[in-house]
């Protein structure tokens, strides 16, 4: 005996406005977060070969930029900076004054409403594109020192957040990095200040087109001695809870359309608002298809960003958020 009352769901089916009607899953403008690559200069944007329709934006081209997104009613972005100089420690994304600095002063000047969500990493500034501090161990062989590492974090997100920053968002995926920067905003007067922490972040090969976009591939080896194995489930129950024990406020799965049920089990275990980010292999492949005519784009972007808020993402990250305005309008 089914345990659910029977009824015909196909008489349900056929009228647009009844399906409109029972939806069980929405998605509005007010869940995307927009991406965007700060480069340093004046020059206009330029065009991202591996992700169509995304650029690397100058800095005299952000107040556009910003009010562009702010009209489509995209209530945030997102930033991630290009400098022109990287050094071994990454000392250009955590100067005051930096490049990302600088955009969100620019990006508030033009748009006070639109809210700025800051990356927090060292990888799109150090010299060997690593997420960490690089050290050599006992064995003379290189390794990202998590230790070493969140004095630098801890000191970015305190400049970005003096510089205005409305929330500080680290990806780096070092031990402890929580704690540090939440130690860091508070003794600095900003305990109303949110984390929201990638705290499930996993060694996914759908990170490729990102790497060009903000010229952060590592120099040596991969990121996998820090980020997730994709194979690995329960272990996300345990990197959030200690995100949370830390201080974080918004937890992030990432990427998103691969890991469904990870989002899912967080949804389930945590009560704290969850975040997924659609990678940028997500959109580069959606792009490619939709360019051949293989997949209907914007039927499949609905589609996909559905399938993220249904698993129990209450926002999503994505690259597809000025065209998912447009459609949803």
């Amino acid at each position: 005996m089914s345990p659910f009352p029977i009824h015909r769901p196909r008489r349900l089916r056929q009228n647009p406005f009844i399906r409109s009607l029972i939806r069980e899953t929405k998605v509005g403008v007010e869940d995307l977060v927009f991406p965007l690559f700060i480069r340093e200069g004046e020059k206009e944007a330029k065009a991202i070969p591996s992700m169509p329709g995304i650029y690397q934006h100058s800095l005299n081209h952000l107040a556009k930029e910003a009010k562009e997104i702010f009209h489509l009613g995209i209530p945030a972005v997102i930033l991630f900076g290009i400098p022109r100089q990287k050094d071994l420690l990454g000392k250009s994304g955590y100067e005051e004054g930096n490049i990302i600095c600088e955009a969100i002063d620019r990006m508030k000047q033009a748009t006070p409403e639109l809210g700025v969500i800051t990356d927090v990493c060292l990888c799109e500034y150090t010299s060997h594109g690593h997420c960490g501090v690089v050290a050599k161990n006992g064995a003379g062989k290189k390794i990202v020192e998590n230790d070493s590492s969140l004095e630098l974090l801890s000191k970015m997100a305190g400049a970005y957040v003096r510089a205005g920053a409305d929330m500080v968002a680290p990806s780096d995926m070092m031990d402890g990095r929580v704690q540090k920067i939440r130690d860091e905003l508070d003794a600095a007067g900003f305990k109303e200040t949110p984390i929201l922490s990638y705290a499930v972040k996993y060694a996914s090969s759908f990170y490729g087109p990102f790497r060009e976009a903000a010229g952060s591939a590592p120099e040596f080896g991969d990121r996998s001695s820090y980020q997730m194995d994709p194979a690995n489930l329960h272990e996300a129950l345990r990197e959030a809870a200690l995100d949370l024990e830390e201080g974080a406020d918004i937890l992030m799965v990432k990427p998103a359309f691969g890991y469904l049920d990870v989002i899912r089990m967080l949804k389930e275990n945590f009560n704290a608002p969850l975040a997924a980010y659609q990678v940028s292999g997500e959109y580069s492949m959606m792009k490619a298809a939709a360019q051949k005519g293989w997949i209907d784009e914007k039927k499949a972007v609905l589609e996909c960003l559905t399938c993220i808020k249904r698993a129990g993402a209450d926002f999503i990250l994505t690259y597809f958020a000025k065209e998912a305005a447009k459609y949803l309008e």
